[in-house]
């Protein structure tokens, strides 16, 4: 990735959330541990589309020409997408291949060759796909043939030309944009972005020296054909970080474009603005800022490696008692998963253990057997654990112990385990304050705090792989301020994902939501009446099961299910005893949140 990028300072790591990017960090999906040649194919794949986007793309340049209308926007970043792979696709076969078994399991994944309507098949991924076809000559991969099929005389109709101009402006990004609005308005998208300086379609040549210019100054100047707020919202931007989705591939996430008012994280329920109209709706002023991370990505491994030293030699004590809790879970539930057989029956498969009283005495009738059906589902359990700073000292510390123990237990029963982290990156207000201070300071800003949501280990991540992480919670100024309604709504998203029959959240903490810059500005139940309409959105429409812990502080004021401990000592039990609890009962699945909005 470094060789394509030519970049020598670029980071990669793997993690659980995918492929992305963000500022000189590079994410890959984490390999299977049997790693099947395709599979190789494919994460090289995507290796190569982000090193190709590093070294081809100038993201402010595409956001200053990038139109403001949803479906212009994305075919906008679908054709630039096609754009970047094509060049690096056209210079080495090794790359080309990689793309197509990237593309070839996207296709798969988003189901294009079951589409039979233009209403389910995206346009953008149709251009995308045929423009590729145009700029490499590589066949359309057979999963996403249908959507080309659908889209095709269409597409030729109205923009056969524009493809060809494209093909010749391949090389130069600020030409290829200027065509590719061309080929937007031909495709009757132009009234999205109706009304925009118009100037940017006549970029040529000669202006773009002179951006590049105003760039290296760093006068302050926007660049030739960005306004001062579309520039203020690219710097925004950069904070951001990008998935590994066609058409979205261009798009960090938190696109400081939208309304602050609007909810804009993917997790966010449509029409989640609480339950009285005189009430100020629950929003984020800007989600530009925020960010979702590995813990392995904000440190480094030698770093790591000490705070994971430093958490074993703070809770040796404690190991023994916890983990005695753990073996004692564990027999529990493999107790739960063992096979068990009825016996002496007419029918089923024969006893052989029984064969020799048949043979003593031929009276005997022969003896079958049938194994019992077991009632235990395939689970999975998500630890989400307050990182805030009041949890500083010795509530983290016994926090991480218990999850790393946990972890490991449940693994070996076969139970999957998440562990996520939750808090912000600034104290009193980051990025976020400072963008509403710049505008005037505009009335019911909402959050004013940057969101950090920390992923220590994921759910498909064996505990081997992640046991440093879990040290991060000891590093100093990682503890900061904490939302938790947001995290709760993040980490419920994440576990919706998951194929489990049967799907656990348990939130570690040792209070209510608290962040200054928040609450100084908007009224001082704004953060807590959100988070009891989350809990009560949970518990009562979603089949996730959720359970609380609070130290130190009543959290059954907010939970149904949940557990206050005096001292961090207690922790270890208490967890415990609550999964003990939750595998001992039968789940209630409620109504999926997918049949009803909430309002």
């Amino acid at each position: 990735m470094r060789a394509i990028a030519e970049d020598d300072e670029l980071e990669v790591s793997y993690g659980s959330e995918g492929a992305g990017i963000s500022g000189s960090r590079a994410r890959l999906p984490l390999p299977s541990r049997e790693l099947p040649p395709k599979e190789v194919g494919q994460i090289r794949g995507m290796a190569d589309s982000l090193a190709l986007r590093v070294r081809h793309h100038d993201e402010r340049l595409h956001a200053a020409r990038a139109p403001k209308g949803q479906d212009a926007r994305a075919l906008f970043n679908a054709v630039e997408l096609a754009r970047v792979e094509a060049l690096g696709a056209r210079r080495m076969v090794g790359v080309s291949q990689n793309l197509n078994d990237a593309l070839e399991k996207e296709c798969e994944a988003r189901g294009f060759a079951k589409m039979e309507h233009r209403e389910q098949a995206p346009l953008a991924d149709a251009v995308r796909l045929m423009l590729r076809e145009q700029l490499t000559g590589t066949v359309v991969p057979e999963s996403g043939q249908r959507i080309v099929e659908l889209w095709r005389d269409e597409i030729v109709a109205k923009a056969g030309a524009d493809f060809r101009e494209l093909a010749e402006a391949i090389d130069d990004q600020a030409a290829f944009a200027a065509v590719a609005r061309r080929l937007i308005a031909h495709l009757d998208l132009a009234e999205d972005w109706e009304g925009e300086d118009e100037e940017l379609e006549q970029s040529s040549d000669e202006d773009q020296p002179d951006q590049e210019n105003q760039e290296d100054e760093g006068d302050g100047t926007p660049p030739d054909g960005m306004s001062a707020e579309t520039e203020e919202v690219a710097e925004g931007e950069s904070s951001g970080e990008t998935d590994f989705v066609a058409s979205d591939q261009m798009q960090p996430l938190g696109d400081g474009e939208e309304d602050p008012g609007k909810s804009e994280h993917p997790w966010w329920p449509d029409g989640f603005y609480g339950d009285n109209a005189n009430e100020p709706p629950y929003r984020a002023y800007s989600t530009g800022f925020d960010e979702i991370v590995e813990a392995i990505e904000l440190c480094d491994a030698e770093e790591l490696t000490r705070l994971r030293a430093q958490l074993d030699r703070q809770v040796q004590h404690l190991q023994t008692v916890i983990g005695r809790l753990a073996n004692r879970l564990q027999r529990r539930l493999l107790a739960k998963q063992q096979r068990s057989w009825e016996f002496d029956l007419d029918e089923g498969l024969l006893d052989a253990a029984r064969l020799a009283r048949v043979v003593a005495n031929p009276l005997h009738s022969l003896s079958y057997k049938q194994e019992k059906e077991t009632d235990f589902r395939d689970t999975v359990v998500t630890l989400l654990i307050d990182n805030s700073g009041s949890m500083r000292g010795r509530p983290i510390s016994v926090a991480a112990t218990c999850a790393d123990i946990l972890a490991r237990t449940l693994e070996r029963c076969g139970v999957k385990v998440e562990i996520l982290g939750f808090t912000t990156r600034a104290w009193k207000g980051g990025q976020a304050r400072e963008l509403w201070l710049s505008r005037g300071k505009p009335p019911n800003p909402g959050r004013l705090n940057d969101l950090r949501h920390i992923i220590y280990k994921g759910a498909d991540e064996p505990w081997r792989r992640a046991r440093k992480s879990l040290g991060l919670m000891l590093r100093e100024g990682i503890l900061k301020e904490n939302i938790d309604g947001e995290a709760l709504l993040w980490a419920h998203h994440r576990l919706l994902g998951r194929h489990e029959q049967r799907r656990v959240l348990m939130v570690i903490s040792d209070g209510a939501p608290v962040d200054d810059s928040t609450l100084s500005i908007n009224p001082g139940n704004y953060l807590d009446r959100h988070l009891r309409q989350v809990i009560h959105w949970i518990e009562t429409r979603s089949p996730v099961e959720l359970v609380a812990i609070g130290i130190g502080h009543d959290v059954t004021r907010y939970y149904r299910k949940a557990v206050t401990i005096v001292d961090a000592e207690q922790l270890g039990g208490a967890m415990m005893d609550k999964l003990a609890e939750l595998f001992d009962e039968e789940p209630q699945f409620m109504v999926p949140i997918a049949s009803e909005r909430i309002h």
